[in-house]
């Protein structure tokens, strides 16, 4: 199922006259950087969705998710028209239309997970080429790792770095 994608600007406008627009990413990528007005219902809570007749526009960072996921959303709509955000949290920026960012929030936890794992096989090389060949051991096992998480959808660095304290959000 295809949802047609909107503009920004017919975004803005379908959200003057009683569209809902739902961003479907995390709630840490919501909670650095959100569209105002829009509901935060990640991919996997989409069931959720509260039903009623009212046009629904989905978006995510770049418009890739959503339209990737464009049969799961057009079912969670349950009949009402449904749309995309043609280029997501980003063309809307681009646009110049309002978006809310909180810069006091921690990195998207993917974005953790890149930089940490880089920065691991990173110095397991560096150690291994300069100190002893055992050091490429580290590379090997974070290279593992990731083949696992995109294998099996699980990842230990992701689940092991939500730990961390500036990861924790503070209840209020």
């Amino acid at each position: 199922m295809m949802l047609a994608a909107l503009s920004p600007a017919d975004t803005r406008a379908a959200m003057d006259v009683g569209a809902r627009l739902i961003d479907i990413r995390g709630a840490d990528e919501f909670a650095r950087e959100r569209i105002p007005g829009a509901m935060n219902l990640p991919l996997d809570r989409i069931s959720d969705l509260p039903c009623d007749s009212r046009a629904v526009v989905f978006h995510c960072k770049s418009g890739m998710r959503t339209a990737a996921n464009a049969a799961q959303l057009f079912a969670a709509a349950r009949g009402a028209p449904a749309y995309i955000l043609g280029g997501g949290i980003e063309a809307w920026r681009q646009a110049g239309q309002p978006v809310v960012a909180d810069r006091s929030q921690p990195l998207e936890i993917m974005r953790q997970v890149q930089i940490t794992a880089g920065a691991l096989v990173l110095i397991g090389v560096l150690l291994g080429m300069f100190v002893a060949s055992g050091f490429l051991a580290l590379s090997a096992f974070v290279g593992a790792g990731l083949v696992f998480a995109g294998v099996t959808g699980w990842c230990g660095m992701a689940n092991l770095l939500r730990l961390m304290p500036w990861n924790r959000r503070k209840v209020a």
